[in-house]
């Protein structure tokens, strides 16, 4: 399959391409590097554009013969999304609207879109299935919901066959250590707490230690970067005109703050450095999915279903880069 994917140089977008190579599809990647790197995907593959560039996005469908998109471009910090959220509307929203339409002027129906847990906003009950009430309480989670609803429309008006991919806490990083995770701020717990073992912070600050949970800290529910990839091609493959998909994708166990500083420092040899600090506004006590729909439907399986295993293959990349990509 000739594939579109739009952010392929970021962390998620740039394990799926790896990924879809290995499995023998012709891929092309859409980014304008504002937050993905060069480094992380083959250079052959790399398509330097952004979304609101509609000629350029034209042409890469045309030159490609593309027949399906993957799309993972997007801002998605969600504290940032609060302070500037015309910059998060105008990107996740108006930019995507841009690839919706290359892809109706293209005759390109099948859609795979990067979706998230932040459409829930806080959950009623946990796990959370796809039944539960989507009504985000952030500008990121509102864009990316508007993003689900606008999928809809044009699948019943063009007959297009999408799925939304609501995934929770990407982790983790190649097992060969070639790719891994490097963003600029980092805001994700693995790599703040790996990068305080290894000195590069001077401690992971710990939001909330009063949280009714067994330890009092956040629990959230950690999925491998490569167990999403396969999850895109699985939903991908599985797409059929007018059918739609909506999944959850985590592995259903839930981690605390303090049991990922526990395995990092298990995993590294080293003490981590801690910073006990006042709760956030708006983080949920636990948010963990319930992804049986998924393995039901598309036969998908996180093969890393434990968290020192994905902390392994992440600190594996941390140490061995210290810098990231040093792009």
């Amino acid at each position: 399959m000739r594939i579109l994917v739009t952010g392929g140089a970021g962390y998620i977008g740039s394990h799926a391409v790896m990924f879809f190579l290995s499995r023998g599809h012709d891929v092309w990647v859409y980014d304008n590097l504002s937050m993905g790197h060069r480094a992380a995907v083959p250079a052959e593959r790399l398509l330097v554009g952004d979304l609101a560039e509609a000629a350029r996005l034209d042409n890469a469908f045309v030159m490609h013969r593309i027949e399906a998109v993957v799309h993972f471009a997007a801002f998605a910090f969600v504290g940032e999304s609060v302070k500037e959220p015309a910059k998060y509307y105008q990107n996740n929203l108006v930019n995507t609207l841009q690839l919706l339409d290359a892809c109706r002027r293209h005759k390109v129906t099948r859609f795979v879109f990067s979706s998230t847990c932040a459409t829930y906003g806080v959950p009623l009950k946990v796990p959370i299935t796809e039944d539960e009430k989507q009504q985000p309480i952030n500008p990121y989670g509102n864009t990316k919901l508007a993003v689900e609803w606008a999928l809809a429309d044009f699948a019943a008006a063009y007959q297009w066959g999408y799925a939304a991919l609501r995934y929770f806490n990407a982790s983790g990083a190649s097992p060969d250590g070639t790719i891994g995770e490097d963003h600029d701020p980092e805001t994700h717990l693995i790599p703040l707490v790996i990068q305080a073992a290894l000195g590069l912070r001077p401690a992971i600050e710990i939001f909330g230690t009063d949280y009714p949970t067994p330890d009092g800290t956040c629990i959230r529910d950690y999925i491998h970067v490569d167990d999403l990839a396969e999850a895109h091609l699985l939903a991908l493959e599985a797409l059929q005109p007018g059918k739609e998909l909506k999944y959850n994708l985590g592995t259903g166990h839930g981690y605390s703050v303090r049991e990922v500083i526990r395995v990092v420092e298990e995993v590294s040899g080293r003490k981590v450095p801690v910073k006990e600090s006042p709760r956030r506004p708006g983080d949920p006590p636990v948010l963990v999915a319930a992804s049986e729909k998924a393995q039901r439907e598309l036969g998908w399986k996180p093969r890393y279903a434990d968290l020192r295993p994905i902390i392994e293959t992440a600190w594996n990349w941390h140490r061995t880069h210290p810098k990231g990509y040093d792009d």
